[in-house]
């Protein structure tokens, strides 16, 4: 959590401004309080952390210090494993798209499709008797964006097996139609 003047867009002060980009550099993920936004905020942290300047980052509720310290950590290698890193968009992904060995991006859920195409490829799926799990991308604009990117597939829905893409509602019915679509979700093929 860093303690600045102003926000990470528009920082208030130099000091503010050289830790944010120290943190964008380093690619740390941090939430921010803009400090002269509450009065009571500002004069308290002051005495509760025995630390009389701004910024001032802290890490799990304890405090690393201000900018001096941050540019000594980042110096020595340090700040990567004190502070906690941002979760670039690619891991996201992947994580997602493994988060079950049957997973379905779709517009809506297995309980409501949100478009005709995910329906159809719901009502594939049940019929198929086989576990799978769904992820909304209407929930998720940055998903539904960079997932596109990921896979090159421009459309949804987009089925993966064991992280693997396998497509979408067409390839989907063709394997359904050619009697391997079970084979496919099981991850025989």
């Amino acid at each position: 959590m860093l303690f600045m003047k102003g926000s990470p867009q528009e920082p208030r002060c130099g000091f503010s401004r050289q830790i944010v980009a120290l943190f964008k550099d380093h690619a740390i993920q941090f939430s921010s309080f803009d400090i002269l936004s509450d009065e009571e905020v500002r004069g308290g942290l002051k005495t509760f952390s025995n630390w009389p300047t701004y910024p001032q980052v802290y890490v799990n509720g304890e405090l690393v210090g201000g900018l001096d310290i941050v540019k000594e950590l980042a110096e020595s290698g340090e700040l990567e494993n004190t502070c906690p890193k941002a979760v670039t968009l690619e891991h996201r992904l992947k994580s997602t798209i493994n988060r079950c060995p049957v997973m379905l991006f779709m517009k809506g859920n297995k309980e409501q499709a949100k478009c005709g195409f995910s329906r159809q490829i719901l009502e594939i799926m049940n019929s198929a008797g086989v576990e799978y799990s769904t992820f909304d991308i209407l929930e998720d604009e940055e998903v539904r964006q960079g997932l596109k990117t990921y896979s090159n597939w421009p459309t949804y829905p987009q089925l993966y097996v064991k992280g693997e893409l396998i497509g979408g509602l067409d390839i989907v019915k063709e394997l359904k139609e050619s009697g391997d679509l079970s084979s496919v979700l099981r991850g025989e093929c």
